[in-house]
């Protein structure tokens, strides 16, 4: 019976670590595609896969999604699709936003505010099909500009520590529609921001026992392949295209949103 135990327990793991390299393919082909971090499918895959708890699998989300950033960065990179100021200006605004929303995290009911993020998402998915994106324009940055683009990444830094939610959902829209950055300047940039935050946010969570790496290897090593296929996919199409298919993806960022917010109990505590 032991034997026979033995030989299921191995089985068991060598099919998680199938469904967690596909989990990864996934993952980065979002990231390469839309620009966002893949936390949306990463989180809930090692709730689901390998039963984490909520802080477990969010900390290594977090370390899966720095290789991948990294590749989709120099995808972008290559054809000069990454503005290196402009992802400054956002990533020291959403350091200190995420310090704040933390500190609402433990004061806001989450519920409404799950709600009313999914409304703004809504709200970006119209905007999507009324702005098309020129990919020959270029992002300017003046006093001004820069300015909102600090208060851009305060902004995504306080909703993703309020909600755990990415940063490139807020980043890439924004810079599109606020900005007039091209999608694939702005997909581009956003990684580019996700990489300080991954990193910093890595070592925090790792001193804090939140972090599987072998986990996030299996994840995200997987993911750099798929990512730089990603990128490749979101220069070949038209910007309509890009921006419809965006418009999908945050409809399953809003249903998701939505469904954590109707949610009664929650998810159990789960593994660690």
């Amino acid at each position: 019976m032991t034997g026979m135990s033995e030989v299921g327990t191995d089985a068991r793991k060598s099919a998680q670590w199938v469904e967690l390299v596909a989990l990864g393919l996934a993952a980065g082909f979002l990231s390469g595609m839309f620009g966002v971090g893949g936390g949306i499918l990463i989180v809930p895959g090692l709730l689901l896969i390998l039963k984490f708890n909520q802080k477990l699998a969010a900390g290594t989300s977090l370390a899966a999604i720095l290789p991948l950033a990294l590749v989709g960065v120099v995808s972008y990179a290559i054809n000069g699709n990454v503005s290196l100021t402009a992802a400054i200006l956002v990533a020291v605004g959403s350091v200190f936003g995420a310090r704040i929303g933390t500190r609402l995290l433990r004061k806001l009911p989450a519920k409404p505010l799950q709600i009313g993020f999914a409304v703004f998402i809504v709200v970006v998915i119209v905007s999507l099909f009324l702005v098309i994106p020129d990919r020959d324009a270029a992002l300017d940055i003046t006093w001004l500009t820069a300015t909102a683009m600090i208060l851009l990444g305060i902004v995504t830094g306080i909703l993703a520590g309020l909600l755990g939610v990415g940063g490139g959902v807020i980043i890439v829209p924004a810079l599109m529609l606020l900005f007039g950055a091209s999608d694939l300047v702005a997909k581009g940039t956003s990684l580019l921001v996700m990489i300080p935050t991954s990193l910093t946010g890595t070592l925090s969570n790792y001193r804090a026992k939140n972090v599987d790496l072998s986990a996030a290897l299996a994840v995200g090593l997987p993911a750099c392949v798929t990512t730089f296929v990603g990128s490749m996919v979101a220069t070949a199409v038209s910007p309509m295209a890009a921006n419809i298919a965006f418009a999908v993806f945050l409809t399953f960022v809003a249903v998701q949103m939505f469904w954590k917010a109707l949610r009664s109990g929650g998810a159990g505590a789960g593994r660690r």
